[in-house]
């Protein structure tokens, strides 16, 4: 175990927070419910930020950016929409301050109030859909397809790093089409790039499928997600992708001449995925020992490590180290070698652990003599002794074999942890133990309330894989149609 890294067995959410902060992922700022990420943390929410942005732009997506700021009374127009996020807004009243009267601090200047409040952006639609009013006359204007990277704040009273914080940062795709059967298409299209990038690059397994309609985005015809689960066996969403129909288009009258001459509402969809993901790659693989990043994500795939005595032995290790460094950098695998002096070997050894460092390389003086290095991989800790020669090759085969390996044990631990109940006794008791439950469920907001208010746990989607087999909903008795997908979630 990592040096002062609470086990998850012992306490799961400490264990989250040791790692997020000891692995200088991220740390709290003096902001109540803001974090500061810390450039090791940074460096993996931008290889997820690039690789998502090459899947949009493959996608025919364009980037954009739209004002922080969003006029409150185009909140308004969308009733569903305010509701859904009125209590979590934070607005902007005055723009400017002025000196306290007893000269010892600042106040707010009263004369200096906004003509009209402004919202701190918690989601972009309604300022696009203004803006998107501009832009679309024709159905020749259509498809839009814009997606924006920018941060959004939701006051939150109860924060943790990544999963849950004030501000944080996202992508939010906003898309207008010409048809109804466009906009379900793109909804469909989205959602299947997040289950794609969390799969291949993330390593894990998600679940994909409808949210209820007491679950769905606010505002939206249709929400549909990706659920994944975390090692204490709650559901985390990791990307929702939603059709709104044509509400925002009617909230804000965006019309478009049709081919045949008609004035018609645009189609839409938006959908995102966060900073949240941070959390879920923390919390899907990793142990006691620290981080476990699937090489793909990981900013260091390798690192090499010189143990040494005196200066001259550290030259000529350092000489080596180099050269099987850029031999890794001509087959396109980051490195790092950690050469300090100020720090012994072991103590390296359990950094690079706790950082999730893929592949670990050690150079000592027998390795000099015998042209040989060991190798350590971070998924299984286990270690072997190579030649020099061709170490660079055999670590290019290593890491896709990683990266395979640990989405394999996330999906053995989900599938251990997958349970089917019909029995609302049973499902009460083992629920309190976490993990994946298929239960029938008769459609009804009432009983989805009443389980959520008895047991804390939600119905996480309505999975599309799940066999239309139907049965008998576990509380009422009433018919159902196919099972869905209870957990406790974060």
């Amino acid at each position: 175990m990592a040096k002062d890294v609470t086990s998850y067995e012992k306490n799961y959410a400490q264990w989250y927070n040791d790692l997020v902060l000891k692995a200088d992922l991220a740390e709290n700022s003096a902001v109540r419910g803001c974090m500061v990420i810390k450039p090791y943390g940074y460096a993996i929410w931008e290889k997820i930020q690039a690789t998502l942005d090459k899947l949009f732009k493959d996608t025919g997506h364009v980037n954009a950016y739209f004002p922080l700021f969003i006029p409150k009374s185009f909140l308004s127009r969308e009733a569903e929409h305010v509701e859904g996020f009125a209590k979590e807004c934070a607005v902007v009243t005055h723009h400017r301050l002025m000196n306290s009267p007893d000269g010892k601090g600042v106040v707010v200047d009263p004369a200096a109030r906004l003509e009209e409040e402004l919202i701190v952006r918690p989601t972009s639609e309604t300022i696009i859909w203004n803006t998107y009013k501009n832009w679309i006359k024709s159905y020749r204007d259509l498809p839009v397809l814009c997606n924006q990277w920018a941060n959004v704040v939701r006051w939150e009273m109860r924060t943790r790093l990544f999963l849950r914080t004030t501000e944080f940062l996202w992508q939010e795709g906003h898309t207008a089409h010409a048809t109804k059967a466009e906009a379900i298409e793109e909804t469909l299209r989205m959602v299947h790039v997040y289950e794609k990038f969390a799969r291949e690059w993330m390593s894990i397994p998600v679940i994909v499928g409808a949210k209820t309609a007491s679950e769905r985005f606010a505002g939206a015809i249709d929400t549909l997600c990706i659920e994944a689960m975390m090692k204490d066996g709650k559901a985390l969403q990791a990307g929702t992708s939603h059709f709104l129909g044509q509400n925002f288009a009617k909230a804000f009258d965006v019309q478009f001449a049709t081919k045949e001459g008609g004035l018609e509402y645009v189609w839409a969809t938006s959908w995102g995925v966060s900073t949240r993901l941070m959390g879920a790659l923390v919390m899907a693989h990793s142990d006691n020992n620290g981080l476990v990043l699937p090489p793909k994500l990981a900013p260091i795939q390798v690192v090499l490590v010189p143990i040494y005595k005196g200066d001259e032995e550290l030259a000529q290790m350092r000489e080596r180290l180099q050269q099987l460094k850029n031999e890794l950098a001509d087959k396109g695998i980051p490195a790092k070698i950690d050469d300090r002096d100020n720090v012994r070997s072991g103590f390296k050894f359990a950094e690079w652990e706790l950082k999730g460092v893929p592949v670990r390389l050690a150079l000592g003086p027998r390795d000099m003599q015998n042209h040989t290095i060991e190798i350590a991989r971070r998924d299984t800790l286990e270690k072997q002794v190579l030649p020099q020669a061709g170490v660079a090759g055999f670590i290019e085969k290593l890491l896709p074999q990683m990266q395979a390996n640990i989405y394999k044990k996330a999906l053995d631990f989900r599938e251990k942890n997958t349970f089917t109940v019909d029995s609302y006794e049973e499902f009460k008791q083992r629920i309190e133990n976490g993990g994946f439950f298929l239960c029938h469920w008769d459609g009804t907001a009432e009983t989805e309330e009443k389980i959520k208010e008895e047991t804390k746990a939600t119905i996480r989607c309505i999975p599309f894989d799940s066999p239309d087999v139907p049965g008998c909903c576990m509380v009422t008795g009433k018919p159902s149609a196919k099972r869905v997908v209870f957990a406790k979630a974060y």
